[in-house]
């Protein structure tokens, strides 16, 4: 496949957002899967990006991580575009994505240092950043437990802290509480708002939990058959459908349904691993 070319450096206003997504596109043979996708997301947010299994989510997200080339269009995450310059892109973010990242043969804070060698982080500094990590992530106390003990919600929180060791500028994370019971759920959320107050994190992640997106976001894009239906704050969107609009009328408003889980087998089938991983 041959790569589009990489775009002049972006001019100061997108260099200043986390995120800017200039015409991305991805298809996989006859089936377009992201269609010239065009969206902004600004330092410091959580940017929720909402639609059914199927509607590109996942897809967009493995391209602005630089997993997947993009078929047409560029991006530039944290001021970097993923086509230039990847590798760069890669340093300057964190990514937790459905399937299991952290190995239940080990400890939280063996875990942990894997991902400190990783990130290169100077061996010096490893032991401080392991720490901190845990005591924000409220794992101080099971640091040294194996993971396969761990809850659901212990082990998305000690994937949060592998993820922020090397201070991200912007953190993705694809559908973080699928498979969380409510509290579990609710303590992921409050450890990302921190994120964000504390270390001034971007965070740009995917769900399709109408409670979620309304509760933890300040932005939302509703995506639907690979393309942006709207985008807004959710009290904007949902009063610009009536006074008394949900999420849910307005995904049926630009998308025709309502959101649910569904989409190909191989998403039902990560779903549901995910779930019960977690559950």
């Amino acid at each position: 496949m041959t790569l589009p070319r990489a775009q002049d450096p972006p001019a100061d206003a997108a260099r200043d957002r986390a995120v800017d997504v200039r015409g991305l596109t991805r298809r996989f043979a006859s089936v377009t899967a992201v269609d010239r996708m065009t969206l902004t997301v600004e330092r410091g947010e959580i940017f929720g990006l909402l639609g059914s299994n199927g509607a590109g989510k996942t897809t967009l997200i493995k391209m602005l991580t630089t997993l997947l080339p993009p078929s047409e269009g560029e991006a530039f995450v944290a001021g970097v575009s993923i086509l230039a310059a990847p590798a760069e892109v890669r340093r300057r973010i964190g990514y937790v994505p459905q399937m299991l990242s952290a190995d239940g043969m080990l400890t939280g804070r063996e875990n942990l240092l894997f991902s400190a060698r990783l990130y290169a982080i100077a061996a010096g500094e490893r032991r401080r950043r392991i720490a901190d990590a845990l005591q924000f992530m409220g794992l101080a106390d099971a640091a040294d437990r194996l993971v396969r003990t761990y809850s659901g919600g212990m082990i998305r929180r000690l994937e949060l802290a592998q993820s922020m060791l090397h201070r991200p500028a912007v953190l993705f994370l694809d559908e973080p509480t699928i498979g969380l019971d409510p509290l579990a759920r609710h303590a992921v959320w409050d450890r990302l708002r921190s994120l964000r107050q504390d270390f001034e994190m971007t965070v740009l992640l995917t769900t399709h939990d109408m409670e979620e997106a309304e509760s933890l976001c300040d932005r939302l894009a509703l995506l639907h058959a690979g393309r942006l239906a709207v985008s807004g704050r959710p009290a904007e969107l949902r009063a610009a459908i009536s006074p008394t609009a949900t999420l849910d009328d307005v995904f049926a408003h630009h998308c025709g349904g309502t959101i649910a889980q569904g989409g190909r087998f191989a998403d039902t089938r990560e779903t549901r691993a995910t779930a019960g991983r977690l559950g």
